[in-house]
């Protein structure tokens, strides 16, 4: 299996394996940081069992899976969601370094348009952010997953990008948000491309994921030098509740 067909668990049994829990057959961020989880191949019945540890009595889980691998569940099990979404890598990006003024702070007077770095002094705004924009899941220690990018306008964050899932070699940029009253500013694309501009300086290759229906932002990523890899499904499923 290429490591892109199951990013989750290559991320938490290689570079990110101190951000969660990873069994033989089954991995988990903690429930803090992604509501993400993974098996190491496709799941039988010892599978789920050992995923139903880690997410615990009642708790749940997100996967991603190719398209052609529906998630089913076994008895007991809830699939209580599940989208459909196309995997997009970047290896013919136009890339270009954007400068960084380093971390955020309250200064009104910054350019209106130069990235600042987000730190764990951030997750309140971003929260907030997301809570406007819906970019997908976001929470509490989620920042932990990688360096993140935002724009402040006059103080507050308005845009904001970062990294999620980090595979051998590659790198997903995540959590592309823009508040509702700065949209179509170019701001999303200044974002993602001085991420992936840093992936790629670092020697990885940016990839990312978008939900099917969003054809906006996948036309976006294209005309940024993004291709559309393969089509995925994400699924949040909930363990059976022993208690």
């Amino acid at each position: 299996m290429d490591v892109l067909d199951n990013p989750v668990w290559w991320a938490l049994t290689g570079p990110q394996r101190d951000l969660g829990s990873a069994g033989p057959l089954a991995a988990r961020f903690d429930p803090e940081v992604s509501p993400f989880g993974a098996f190491s191949s496709e799941p039988t019945g010892s599978h789920w069992e050992e995923l139903a540890e880690l997410a615990g009595p009642g708790g749940t889980s997100a996967l991603v899976r190719v398209e052609d691998d529906a998630v089913r569940p076994p008895p007991g099990w809830a699939l209580l969601r599940e989208l459909h979404g196309v995997q997009m890598i970047g290896q013919g990006l136009r890339l270009r370094r954007v400068r960084s003024p380093g971390p955020t702070g309250p200064d009104d007077n910054r350019p209106a348009n130069i990235p600042v770095r987000l730190t764990v002094a951030d997750v309140g705004d971003m929260l907030e952010l997301v809570g406007l924009a819906q970019p997908g899941p976001f929470l509490e220690r989620t920042v932990e997953l990688g360096a993140y990018l935002g724009i402040r306008r006059q103080g507050r964050l308005v845009a904001m990008a970062g990294e999620r899932f980090h595979p051998p070699g590659y790198s997903e940029i995540s959590a592309v948000a823009t508040h509702p009253d700065h949209r179509r500013q170019g701001l999303a694309e200044l974002l993602v491309g001085a991420a992936a501009t840093a992936i790629a300086e670092r020697g990885d290759t940016p990839f990312l994921h978008a939900s099917a229906g969003n054809t906006n932002a996948i036309r976006l990523y294209e005309s940024m030098g993004f291709a559309v890899r393969r089509t995925l499904s994400f699924a949040v499923v909930q363990a059976p509740d022993r208690s």
